[in-house]
């Protein structure tokens, strides 16, 4: 019983509200854009973009700007960079986000270097620090976290048929590319809103482990949905949990519970017969 009370203890703690909150809003939304990453194999742009992410961190600490505006922004300027060169046909996709997600993380490197002291809360966005979110970042997140989903209730629709086949809804009167663009800005957003809780380094895992479970588990595209939320959302708050009361940090906790749910979904998944039917709209 110690460590129950131990745990309803710590429940009370501004801090540990706090990060718990934060913790299920990313959570949430990780697993909602999840679902369309995996679905539309974009898998590397939630990598490139949470690197990106982090190297306008790194730029705000150095010139002493708002470092979450700055990874909004760098984190916007790669996905629509990457999808401008894909769009005019001179570059594949993963091809050209690898090309900035390595440029981007040198330059975090270089600003990193080029800063006169140290600073912790640097480390805090690339490793995931959920328990130090203060109330002004919760809000933050809470904010753009609103603005992506309600984008995502309000085109979801357009955003499940590119997903599923991005020809077939140009050729349906959807204005296709303005949608695969409007998809790739709510997943830097996402990524921006989950930098303080899991990290950059670990931040796409959170995008791709939920919806990737929850595809093992269901042939419904609605259903699919659903689990990805409630098995995005129960991890991490799981970690948070695990991360305050072993005193571990929260990033690598909340992504190796994901990832052991995971393999789980794996073992008894009802698509493990041979011929199992692909997810469809119904």
């Amino acid at each position: 019983m110690s460590w129950q009370i131990a745990m309803l203890e710590l429940l009370t703690y501004d801090f540990i509200q706090r990060s718990l909150l934060a913790a299920a809003m990313v959570g949430g939304l990780c697993s909602v854009i999840g679902v369309f990453v995996v679905l539309r194999g974009l898998a590397f742009v939630g990598a490139g973009t949470s690197h990106a992410a982090f190297a306008g961190v790194a730029l705000g600490y150095l010139m002493g700007w708002p470092p979450l505006l700055m990874a909004i922004l760098f984190g916007l300027a790669t996905v629509w960079i990457t999808g401008w060169v894909e769009e005019k046909g001179r570059m594949k996709l993963d091809v050209s986000i690898g090309i900035l997600y390595t440029t981007t993380m040198a330059l975090a490197i270089l600003f990193i270097g080029l800063m006169k002291t140290y600073n912790a809360e640097i480390y805090g966005y690339l490793f995931g620090s959920v328990l130090s979110v203060s109330s002004d970042e919760l809000r933050i997140i809470g904010g753009l976290a609103i603005l992506v989903l309600g984008l995502i209730l309000i085109f979801s629709k357009e955003l499940y048929f590119i997903a599923f086949d991005q020809e077939m809804a140009e050729a349906s009167g959807i204005p296709a590319r303005a949608i695969f663009f409007l998809l790739l800005t709510l997943v830097a957003l996402t990524v921006v809103v989950s930098l303080k809780t899991v990290g950059a380094i670990l931040v796409f895992a959170m995008i791709l482990i939920p919806a990737s479970t929850a595809y093992q588990l269901t042939h419904s595209l609605m259903t699919l949905t659903l689990y990805s939320v409630i098995i995005g959302t129960t991890t991490s708050v799981a970690g948070v949990m695990i991360s305050a009361f072993w005193d571990v940090p929260s990033g690598p906790a909340i992504v190796l519970l994901a990832t052991t749910v995971f393999f789980l979904s794996i073992l008894f998944s009802p698509k493990r017969a041979k011929h199992a039917a692909p997810v469809h709209a119904h």
